[in-house]
């Protein structure tokens, strides 16, 4: 197993929100308060995060990964936190981080959250302010302990970029959504997020060299016909193992579908030769 070096238990973030935020007991669920291993599922989106989201929460091992740092989401999860904004309608943000390791920890205290690109540098920055702090990756640690990266990917990044395309058009994320709109092909837009996953994808990979950091790396192509040696693999690297007995309980349905792969011979019928 290959990561970055876990960091000593330490005082570091407790001191550091308590002179910022006050009072005592504000480590209690971040940082080196803690027990267990953080971990961020890493990722762009249409991936089968969603799926690999609920797979490993159904361990009851391996934490509640959800987007809770998303930036449109933030009033949503502060309302399940039980967080009041202020007059202005601001979120006290270290209130807001404890809710999240909270909500995505299981009992054996493992913290795991989805960060797709876009947020990962608000959520660093964010974070940055209240308890300082220089590369990003020194920066959640001392939010959230010892913390382990899984990249996943997907390789077909035109299937991807489909993918992304109906569920933009139609509303259509998961399971559970609704939505009476027709998806068509347009594609000047799936050309727009084919460039868009090629730039994030290596943004990420970019990201992890500056951090020096070694995530464990997952595709798509995997997860979807092996999920649970995916799952044993996400364990694994945390350091943890699945309750005996543990299979999958019901994951998403995948979403791709005959209409997929007309767009996607559509799109390559437009690029003879590539």
């Amino acid at each position: 197993m290959t990561s970055r070096r876990a960091r000593e238990p330490g005082g570091r973030l407790h001191t550091t929100l308590e002179q910022t935020h006050g009072g005592s007991d504000v480590g209690h669920y971040v940082g080196a308060a803690r027990s267990g291993v953080s971990y961020l599922l890493c990722g762009t989106p249409r991936t089968g995060s969603t799926l690999l989201c609920s797979l490993l929460s159904s361990t009851g091992v391996a934490g509640q990964p959800e987007s809770y740092f998303r930036e449109p989401d933030h009033r949503r999860w502060a309302a399940r936190f039980g967080l009041r904004a202020t007059d202005e309608g601001d979120i006290d943000y270290v209130d807001f981080v404890r809710g999240a390791v909270r909500a995505g920890s299981t009992g054996n205290g493992v913290f795991a959250a989805r960060v797709m690109w876009g947020t990962m540098h608000l959520l660093a920055e964010r974070l940055r302010r209240h308890i300082g702090g220089d590369r990003d990756v020194d920066v959640l640690e001392r939010a959230l302990g010892p913390l382990r990266f899984v990249h996943l990917e997907r390789l077909d990044v035109v299937a991807q970029a489909v993918s992304w395309a109906r569920a933009e058009q139609t509303g259509f994320w998961q399971q559970g959504d609704r939505s009476d709109a027709t998806a068509e092909l347009d594609l000047d837009q799936v050309e727009r997020l084919v460039a868009t996953v090629h730039q994030h994808n290596e943004a990420w990979r970019a990201w992890f060299d500056a951090q020096a950091v070694e995530p464990l790396r997952l595709t798509y192509e995997f997860l979807v016909p092996s999920p649970v040696d995916t799952v044993t693999r996400v364990l694994d690297f945390v350091g943890t193992a699945p309750p005996v007995g543990w299979a999958p309980v019901s994951p998403p349905e995948r979403q791709a579908d005959s209409l997929n792969a007309e767009w996607v011979r559509r799109y390559w019928a437009t690029r003879p030769g590539t």
